[in-house]
């Protein structure tokens, strides 16, 4: 079982902290649970939250040294305290893995952490976030960031993003989609898809064009064209185009891509499909093209991943 510690640095959200408990519960690992989530704070006890009700934080920092993983969470930019910053260096020092959520970054930039790394936060802070720590190299417009053993998300919804990547580093793209679907929200997201969305509502009269994605996610394995997407959704193509871009951040060939790589990765994790009928059925044509996609994306040829990442299946 993973061991998942959310550092809780105050003030904090209390809906970034229910993220990892939402993300990780029910994952599981042959048949076990895949993950402990606990909470542990400078001074635990009553926390007070920005906007919401108080949360009450069981465990005090002692927690971290027996975590595999590291989540701080909050801040909103405040100083944290010596003890906690100290708490994250020696879990860094120890080897453990070590992310934040939002407004984490800031924590983790005062440690020491994230110098000569990429990391990102709230876009809305994240000039100040490059300001205060001119050794962190910030990305304010991305998801998420992976820089190895230290990763780094955006606000709100970014976090859910983060946590279901962690669950497809540790379990597979399989359990990572099904704690998706049981969380009722989209599938594994990309880091580098864009973090600010210029329409976050969908436009015209309401009319969302997730029916559509969700018919071309059921159709990967046939070509599917922008004259395509645009039939299933009564719009033209320069319609579809710019409202797909509003509510994703990607265009519509774009998003396909996406989808279809993963698609081919849960393949490889779960299947011992031959790498032709990986690549047909995602969508990506041939095992030449599925092997270039995948070493774009994850730097890993088919063969390779599926030795790395392989998990029961038929």
């Amino acid at each position: 079982m993973h061991r998942v510690v959310l550092v809780v640095v105050p003030p904090v959200m209390s809906f970034d902290v229910s993220i990892p408990y939402m993300v990780f519960d029910g994952v599981e690992s042959g048949g076990s649970p895949g993950y402990a989530v606990r909470a542990c704070a400078a001074e635990p006890g009553r926390t007070a939250t920005v906007g919401g009700p108080d949360l009450f934080v069981p465990d005090g920092l002692e927690a971290v040294r027996e975590a595999d993983t590291v989540m701080a969470v909050g801040s909103g930019g405040e100083p944290a305290r010596p003890r906690v910053l100290e708490a994250l260096r020696e879990a860094a020092a120890a080897g453990t893995r070590i992310a934040s959520l939002c407004t984490g970054a800031f924590v983790l930039a005062q440690a020491g952490l994230l110098d000569g790394r990429r990391a990102t936060t709230h876009w809305g802070l994240a000039a100040e976030l490059a300001a205060r720590h001119p050794a962190v190299d910030v990305r304010p417009d991305v998801l998420y960031v992976d820089d190895g053993r230290v990763l780094t998300s955006a606000g709100a919804a970014a976090a859910i993003d983060l946590c279901l990547h962690l669950v497809r580093l540790d379990y597979g793209a399989a359990a990572a989609n099904a704690a998706a679907r049981a969380a009722v929200v989209s599938p594994v997201r990309p880091g580098g898809q864009a973090q600010f969305i210029e329409t976050p509502l969908p436009p015209e009269r309401g009319v969302s064009l997730a029916p559509t994605r969700a018919w071309a996610l059921a159709r990967l394995d046939r070509p599917l064209a922008l004259k395509d997407l645009a039939a299933h959704a009564g719009t033209s193509v320069r319609t579809l185009t710019r409202r797909f871009h509003a509510e994703t951040g990607l265009s519509p060939l774009q998003w396909l891509l996406h989808q279809r790589i993963d698609r081919a990765r849960e393949l490889l994790e779960t299947t011992r499909l031959p790498m032709d009928r990986v690549a047909w059925e995602s969508g990506l044509g041939s095992a030449d093209s599925l092997r270039k996609h995948l070493v774009d994306r994850v730097g890993l040829t088919p063969t390779a991943y599926r030795a790395g990442f392989r998990r029961t299946g038929p």
